[in-house]
């Protein structure tokens, strides 16, 4: 299959492993030139990937360049950064938006793409998914979800590998707020861990965040099934309790007294 992966922060490269590791035809764009320049040539992203060599099927270019050749676009830019990055994504066949997020006025990440491209399929995936561990084949799951059962069923065939087990859904606005409301309830449990608090109390901390999750999701239309799988509970557990996830370091060092 032909991939093209927009964004090359530590997100997008791991994904980028992970495809052309499987033995797709991978092309990840960064946001520069110098930037494309630099992974091509050392071939590994020294910056917010180092350890994961690039497979020999991926190749880098720059944020821009025409995705009509892809049959699978995956839209792996900063949540915040997606709206400006909408336009490079003209002329993808199918686009999978993997960033965890909302935007500025509260709406999933797939609204933004949809009503830039609405006649094109547009899925999302997520999952407890932290990119180091990913990229070095840990086993983990995802939850690829989409209104379009094919384009669900065909981004679970893009990224499924021996390490990567993908889950299908049609909840797709479920499974986004499920990727983006667990960033608060995670920054939360590091700042109890940096307070000196224990396991109690944060066992208690996610269990309720989780429940004020789902009752959000629900009052947004989502279904309560998926806040309890892999893409809530699942990825929610995962970047709660782990120094690879940013929130969690952001929230213990906060607990801790830094600004």
């Amino acid at each position: 299959m032909r991939i093209a992966v927009v964004g090359a922060g530590s997100w997008g490269s791991a994904l980028g492993v992970i495809l052309a590791g499987s033995g797709h035809d991978v092309r990840l764009l960064a946001r520069d030139a110098a930037t494309a320049s630099g992974l091509q040539n050392d071939r590994v992203n020294t910056q917010y990937l180092p350890g994961c060599p690039f497979p020999d099927t991926l190749s880098c270019g720059v944020v821009g360049e025409s995705c009509s050749s892809a049959e699978l676009t995956v839209a792996a830019v900063p949540s915040g950064a997606l709206a400006d990055t909408l336009p490079s994504l003209e002329g993808s066949q199918r686009i999978v938006v993997v960033s965890k997020g909302l935007d500025a006025s509260g709406r999933v990440l797939s609204e933004l793409v949809t009503e830039a491209y609405p006649s094109t399929p547009i899925a999302a995936l997520s999952g407890p998914n932290l990119a180091a561990e990913l990229a070095r084949g840990i086993p983990t799951a995802a939850v690829a979800a989409s209104t379009c059962e094919d384009t669900a069923a065909l981004v679970r065939r893009a990224f499924a590998s021996k390490s990567f087990r993908i889950y299908i859904t049609d909840d797709i606005r479920g499974v986004e707020l499920a990727g983006a409301l667990k960033n608060v309830i995670s920054l939360g449990a590091g700042i109890s861990d940096g307070l000196g608090f224990g396991n109690n109390t944060k066992g208690a901390l996610l269990s309720r965040g989780l429940s004020e999750i789902a009752r959000l999701g629900l009052a947004m239309g989502a279904r309560l099934e998926t806040f309890l799988g892999v893409a809530g509970v699942g990825d929610l557990f995962a970047t709660a309790a782990s120094t690879l996830s940013r929130n969690y370091r952001v929230g213990r060092a906060v607990g801790e007294g830094k600004t």
